[in-house]
């Protein structure tokens, strides 16, 4: 939930707005070692990945927004939301994941921060990670749950999420039925509202509403991201330096990050996440096999689909966008095209393209629609040496023919040339005919879970 803060940051530096105005702003965070003696950690994929977590602290909030928000309730010292942000290697893309805190875990060997007290690894759910053992045991906590290395850890609160929709204007949230909660007084007509901060407080924790409980409000926090996303990078807060300075201070004043997390890194995702839009976020929430998981000493809990979070988790690790309206050179809103079913999947084909045309860019375009629609590309395109190629040519080795068969599915009218001692490797020499790439999805390969882009949830 309030990972948006986190994710703000990120999105506000991108409007590529100077040193001068973006140094000194990391002097406001609250610094934590969640990495401190940790073993035995995940292996480190490409792009970087971001812990994000939201607690329940309303010790700065008035007792007139505690009453007016309903807010008025004792703090349970955990975490009320949990996201693995993805900023993948090339920085054009932003995936969010949202972790149910009810989640079912299995907390590993640690001391208690407050009682002093070891314990043995034993089952919780997820948020009480964050109570018995600090940001260091959430993130040895999600570590272990989604063999996802964690390169950030960033915690927020609501009374930064609030002033942070306040610094930036609002945002606009559109609902086609009425929302009422009566937790926390959220009351909503069908058609668009212009929300301030208390209100999209509301409307990001409420879970009351209908039988989605915690995985409608999910859906309705990726919503609320991708809202303030675009009225960021459309409302000229990137253009105003006055204006970016009082968003981004009023962003961090109440962040708690770890010591690698700075004003260096927020100029480094500037330059390279130029131009971030809706369209360039991403939101899934783990596949559910369970919702109501039975665990003796901790009630019900929410139990993730394993096979298919995996297949999630390894996206990520791979760097892969999770969403098919994501795939380059197809729309990014409405309905995605129906993929096509291939023998081989195409995580499990590597592809070295090469431009045999004389167009610019032309070869990187399609290495990265490839490695969208699956392929496991080397994202090292090469050009073409002699004369200009008319036609898209999959050479492959013959032992390797039904990936071939495979990958040329995705390249309508390719030709497929045998090359005997070529090795697993394909080779994609790309010709003036290449109209583009088409989904493919293996029969047992297929999409695990659901995921959107952000200019598929905002408001129309």
């Amino acid at each position: 939930m309030r990972m948006a803060t986190a994710l703000s940051v990120t999105v506000l530096a991108a409007g590529g707005i100077g040193h001068a105005v973006v140094t000194g702003l990391d002097t406001g965070i609250t610094r934590v070692d969640p990495f401190k003696d940790m073993k035995n950690r995940p292996q480190a994929g490409h792009g970087m990945n971001v812990l994000v977590v939201g607690t329940d602290g309303r010790d700065r909030i008035t007792a007139e927004e505690k009453k007016k928000y309903r807010l008025g309730g004792a703090p349970c010292h955990c975490t009320d939301t949990v996201m693995l942000v993805h900023i993948s290697e090339d920085r054009e893309r932003a995936s969010v994941v949202s972790l149910p805190r009810d989640s079912y875990a299995e907390m590993p060997e640690h001391t208690d921060v407050n009682s002093g007290r070891k314990h043995r690894a034993h089952p919780v759910k997820l948020n009480a990670a964050y109570a018995e053992g600090g940001p260091g045991l959430t993130v040895r906590t999600v570590e272990s749950m989604t063999g996802v290395k964690i390169d950030h850890y960033l915690e927020v609160d609501f009374t930064s999420f609030m002033r942070t929709v306040d610094a930036v204007g609002g945002v606009q949230i559109c609902t086609t039925r009425p929302l009422k909660d009566s937790y926390t007084g959220l009351d909503l007509s069908p058609g668009t509202h212009e929300l301030d901060g208390g209100q999209a407080l509301q409307y990001v924790r409420s879970r009351h509403i209908d039988g989605a409980a915690d995985l409608g409000r999910m859906q309705r926090q990726q919503r609320f991201l991708a809202a303030l996303i675009e009225r960021m990078t459309t409302g000229g807060v990137l253009l105003n330096p006055v204006r970016f300075r009082e968003v981004a201070t009023t962003m961090l004043s109440s962040v708690r990050a770890d010591e690698e997390f700075g004003t260096d890194q927020l100029l480094a995702l500037a330059k390279a996440m130029h131009g971030f839009t809706p369209a360039s976020s991403e939101f899934v929430s783990v596949p559910i096999g369970d919702m109501s998981f039975p665990v003796k000493g901790i009630g019900s809990t929410v139990k993730w689909d394993a096979p298919k979070a995996q297949k999630l988790f390894q996206a990520v690790r791979d760097d892969r966008p999770l969403a098919a309206a994501a795939r380059a050179g197809t729309p990014t809103s409405g309905k995605a095209p129906k993929a096509a079913v291939v023998d081989v999947p195409p995580r499990t084909i590597r592809v070295q393209v090469y431009n045999g045309t004389r167009t610019d860019g032309l070869g990187r375009k399609v290495d990265d629609a490839l490695r969208a629609t699956g392929f496991d590309t080397t994202r090292t395109p090469q050009t073409e040496a002699g004369r200009e190629r008319g036609r898209t040519v999959v050479e492959y080795d013959p032992r390797w023919d039904r990936s071939a068969k495979s990958l040329a599915a995705a390249l309508p009218g390719a030709e497929l040339r045998a090359v005997a001692g070529r090795g697993p490797t394909m080779r994609v020499t790309v010709g003036g005919d290449y109209k583009g790439v088409a989904a493919v999805r293996a029969e047992t390969g297929g999409a695990s879970f659901e995921a959107v882009t952000g200019d598929q949830v905002v408001c129309p």
